[in-house]
């Protein structure tokens, strides 16, 4: 699957991946999506999924998301409280 979002620093793609599979508890980071599908109730299949609305792909992409910036914002905020 073609990967549509560009990372303004290619170097952090790993990382992020990293990121969004803690983020909903997923063993691996390709599996992340469809985790979060399954805790929304979306059915998110491998493959071609163009029948989903653009509701429920925004449920997925919000549960990750959403997530994804809650975590990096506590992060930020352990870091400045260290220093």
């Amino acid at each position: 699957m073609a990967r549509r979002n560009k990372i303004l620093v290619p170097e952090a793609r790993s990382g992020l991946d990293q990121l969004k599979a803690k983020v909903v508890q997923a063993q691996r980071p390709e599996d992340a999506k469809f985790e979060a599908a399954e805790e929304v109730g979306v059915p998110l299949s491998k493959g071609y999924n163009g029948k989903l609305t653009s509701e429920q792909a925004g449920k997925v992409g919000g549960r990750l998301g959403g997530s994804m910036v809650r975590e990096l914002v506590k992060m930020a905020q352990q870091n400045l409280s260290k220093k």
